[in-house]
């Protein structure tokens, strides 16, 4: 099976080099040289997108948003018109449901069946091979790739029909952003009321405040540590799909919308490209504290 990916950035890349290990024959394309040089030194082949679309068996996409997902996937000289009849496309990317449908609406009228599975677990879990799949698709599509998708993932879950996969992402990244921002907020508290922020992070990690996202960003905002795993700016992209998502449904999200503004307001700040866990600015800034050391 010939497998075509477009998009080796700070996720594609690191997911490109688990295919290889895995045994994939894989072709790379991306504008930035170097990262399809590093592909190809590790054994992938140097491929435009138009020659990905008439030689791949399969094309995966790892990109920023529905725009740029759109544009390569079906704007002028998009790889869907290269494409054929019986050939598969999965979206790894994080983009609105809105948009995965349309994509695959025009796919479909092609004979071209599709999956949308974004991915959470930031760059370490990337370059471990241990991301989660949120998957939309057909069933026997979902079977035919799920080894494909084990080679780069821990956990595989079909969550239902094209879309699925990509609403079940933007429920994973509401509850991320909101336990950041409850986390930044409850040590905020802990430091200005006089209180070691790192014991009371060890006394209640064990118990039922404890998280996964605790564990990995308490010890970030305590060190002041925010290089990236997941920028400031990918996760204000994820939740304006989130709210745009919720408007078109009638499913509230204030919460959501409240912590919105936070990551608004340190991307004004310049924070963009810290990773999210810089949630924790906003509360030093307004709360004229730091919290870590």
């Amino acid at each position: 099976m010939k497998v075509g990916l477009i998009g080796l950035g700070i996720m594609g890349k690191p997911m490109a080099k688990n295919l290889l290990k895995a045994g994939y024959d894989l072709s790379v394309s991306d504008l930035n040289k170097a990262a399809v040089d590093e592909l190809v030194a590790a054994g992938a082949k140097a491929a435009s997108n138009e020659d990905i679309g008439k030689n791949c068996d399969v094309v995966l996409t790892m990109l920023p948003n529905s725009p740029q997902v759109k544009a390569v996937m079906l704007g002028e000289g998009g790889v869907a018109n290269y494409m054929k009849s019986g050939s598969y496309y999965i979206d790894m990317s994080s983009i609105s449901p809105i948009a995965s449908k349309e994509i695959y609406a025009v796919l479909k009228e092609k004979g071209i069946e599709m999956l949308d599975a974004p991915v959470s677990g930031g760059e370490p879990k990337a370059i471990d091979g241990t991301l989660a799949f949120m998957v939309g698709g057909k069933k026997e599509v979902f079977d035919k790739f799920q080894p494909m998708l084990s080679a780069m993932g821990s956990s595989v879950v079909l969550c239902g029909d094209v879309g699925a996969g990509n609403t079940t992402k933007l429920a994973n990244q509401v509850i991320v952003a909101l336990n950041i921002a409850a986390v930044s907020e409850a040590m905020l508290l802990a430091k200005k009321a006089g209180v070691d922020p790192q014991l009371v992070f060890e006394a209640i990690k064990g118990g039922l405040a404890g998280s996964t996202v605790m564990n990995a960003k308490v010890p970030m905002i305590l060190d002041h540590n925010y290089k990236p795993g997941f920028k400031i700016d990918l996760h204000i992209k994820d939740l304006n799909n989130a709210l745009e998502a919720g408007h078109s449904v009638g499913s509230p999200l204030p919460l959501t919308a409240a912590v919105m503004e936070m990551l608004q307001t340190l991307h004004a700040d310049g924070c963009g490209q810290d990773d999210h866990s810089a949630i924790a600015k906003y509360y030093e800034k307004v709360g004229g504290a730091q919290i870590g050391k």
